[in-house]
């Protein structure tokens, strides 16, 4: 992105990636959007399960490799499973009771409960992740600000913070070993931690001032209209990408709808 006083830069062509990989990243939020809230709105196995068999096709279509895919997914795959258990475990009791010891208690209405939870996790957070694997934070920045009109100052803000992660990160290594080296580092593993976590803070609110007024000065916090270096093209293939997200969300829930399965979770008990 440049200031508003530069003129935009000839279109920069971008290599050819996947289908899915090529979408304009706000699509791609969008998409996760209109495949969650449906699924949020009722808890059963008929339309979780549904909905992950078609991402699954969806997933083909993403440009990732299996150990990336693996790699990416792998706290979704460890937190659903140890959600169902949870709801499993301690979830509301109905029908007949197979385990039970002190709180816990398993029935088969638990059980039935666990396995909608956990499936439902796996349909909503699953697209999350893979869709956003292969987005840019530059990309994703052009989209809000052009696509979807979002004010400049927060976009070109939230772009520069997501930025400094990578640095936070590096300043956090760099104190441990700067203690180390001081010999500070070998007891007290809590304090040494919420020492760092402080020094860390005073550091960051220091760079953020100096990143502030390096973008005051350079015309990040004009008025005027801003123009950029990168067009952000929202066509055919984001439009047909919401449509797949829509299509997967219609037919979970009509699957569940026709099998007698929904469970809209906001009606009355």
């Amino acid at each position: 992105m440049s200031a508003s006083h530069t003129a935009s830069a000839p279109g920069i062509q971008r290599p050819h990636r996947p289908f899915v990989a090529g979408i304009n990243p706000v699509a791609k939020l969008a998409a996760s959007g209109l495949i969650a809230v449906p699924l949020v709105l009722t808890l059963d196995v008929v339309s979780a399960a549904v909905a992950v068999a078609l991402e699954c096709v969806l997933f083909l279509f993403a440009g990732l490799s299996w150990r990336t895919f693996w790699l990416r997914t792998a706290p979704v795959w460890i937190a659903a499973p140890l959600t169902g258990l949870t709801i499993a475990l301690y979830g509301k009791a109905s029908g007949p009771v197979y385990f039970e010891w002190f709180i816990m208690r398993v029935s088969e209405g638990s059980l039935e409960l666990a396995a909608a939870t956990f499936l439902r996790v796996l349909a909503i957070a699953l697209p999350s992740v893979v869709l956003f694997v292969t987005v840019d934070p530059t990309d994703l920045a052009d989209g809000l600000a052009q696509v979807w009109r979002l004010p400049a100052r927060f976009v070109m803000g939230a772009l520069a913070g997501l930025r400094m992660v990578g640095l936070f990160i590096d300043d956090w290594h760099a104190l441990e070993l700067a203690r180390r080296a001081r010999g500070v580092a070998d007891t007290g593993r809590l304090r040494r931690i919420f020492g760092m976590a402080f020094a860390l803070l005073v550091l960051s609110i220091r760079r953020g001032s100096k990143l502030a007024t390096a973008m005051e000065a350079r015309g990040f916090g004009a008025d005027t209209p801003r123009t950029y270096a990168r067009e952000s093209r929202f066509g055919a293939g984001e439009w047909m990408l919401l449509a797949i997200a829509a299509a997967i969300s219609a037919l979970a829930i009509a699957a569940a709808v026709a099998t007698g399965a929904f469970n809209f979770i906001l009606g009355p008990e």
